[in-house]
């Protein structure tokens, strides 16, 4: 049987058009996870669970399992240190605007980071008992927070890499020795 030349470009096209749903093109994010015994900080080699404070988890496109942070802060060095990799594909933040507990924030609080709202330089320390980038799903619960505990409330692209990884040398500075100080003054 022979198939007329538009019925086989109209057949081609559908063939071509089966794969290009809404979401053709766009990997869809992995849904956070929710910490346990087994979650161990990248930075502090401890489990999260000894830590007060708003945690993070950062997915990789090339890895399944998260990499979990005691503290948002170290999530963020994590974006920012150039050793780190840099095929982020998502990032989550306990939103504690709905956390009842600032040393567990409760399963089921986690919030897509470039999302949130955070405020620096509060009176609040984080999992690792310094300066801490305090997440928030809305801004009017971030300004709270603020005018209960001090600091001002950011977005994600607006945290201070100053505020993150305040010792840093200007990138790869070289010591005395000749090595370079960039991505060291972190200490975790």
């Amino acid at each position: 049987m022979r198939v007329p030349m538009i019925a086989r470009f109209a057949l081609a096209g559908l063939l071509l058009l089966g794969g290009c749903g809404e979401d053709a093109g766009v990997a869809e994010l992995p849904p956070p996870q929710e910490i346990t015994g087994d979650a161990i900080g990248h930075y502090c080699g401890m489990a999260l669970d000894e830590h007060p404070g708003p945690k993070a988890q950062i997915f990789l496109t090339d890895r399944k399992e998260p990499i979990w942070f005691s503290s948002v802060r170290d999530a963020f060095a994590f974006t920012m240190l150039p050793e780190e990799p840099k095929n982020v594909s998502v990032i989550y933040v306990n939103d504690m605007g709905r956390a009842k507990s600032w040393d567990r924030p409760e399963p089921g609080t986690w919030i897509d980071a470039k999302k949130a709202f955070f405020v620096i330089n509060s009176g609040r320390q984080g999992g690792m008992g310094g300066a801490e980038a305090v997440p928030f799903g809305t801004e009017a619960d971030a300004k709270a927070f603020a005018a209960a505990n001090g600091g001002e409330v950011v977005a994600f692209a607006e945290v201070p890499r100053s505020y993150i990884l305040p010792g840093e040398a200007t990138p790869a500075a070289p010591t005395r020795a000749g090595h370079s100080e960039a991505g060291h003054a972190h200490g975790h």
